[in-house]
Parts: structure tokens; sequence; C-alpha cells
């Protein structure tokens, strides 16, 4: 699913790529989701939470696990390494 501001890989993803810089109280309507409001500035090719996730919960894009929450983060915050650990891939 795509818009102007962002990008959603897969149904599943609890968050989207940001297709531009993207303003802090930037209105952003994701289709068949619910519309929300920028809470940071969303650099060009980052990650933007499209809903809250508690800490310790799991970040989703591809359709898959890409890593966990460090702390709470709210709908509309950017999603990146000061609030996200990576998965721990397990031989």
């Amino acid at each position: 699913m795509m818009n102007d501001l962002v990008l959603v890989i897969n149904d599943r993803d609890n968050v989207a790529v940001a297709l531009c810089d993207i303003p802090a109280g930037t209105r952003i309507e994701v289709p068949d989701r619910e519309t929300l409001g920028a809470y940071d500035d969303i650099p060009c090719g980052h990650k933007i939470a499209l809903t809250a996730l508690p800490e310790g919960g799991v970040v989703v894009k591809y359709g898959e696990e890409i890593g966990r929450a460090s702390r709470d983060i709210l709908a509309g915050e950017w999603v990146h390494t000061h609030n996200m650990g990576s998965v721990e891939v397990l031989d």
C-alpha cells in the first residue's frame, strides 16, 4: 500500500517506510489504516510506526519480525536504532 508519503510493504507490517522527509505533525493517510500524525521528523527511507508498540513489542516490516521495541513507541513515531533492537538470529 502506498500513498505520497509512505509505503507499507506488507499488510502485516506495523511500520511504513517514508518516501520523503516527513516533518513532525504531518498528517499521514494510509489506505485501510487509521490516519496518523508524524510524531517526529521522519527521514526519507526510515520507518514510521503505524500503531503504538509497547516496550518489547515486535516490529514487523516485509511481513517479518525485524526487531523489538526497546521502549514504548507511539503511533507516528520514527522507528530506528534509538527505540528498536535487532532480532538475534539463532543457528
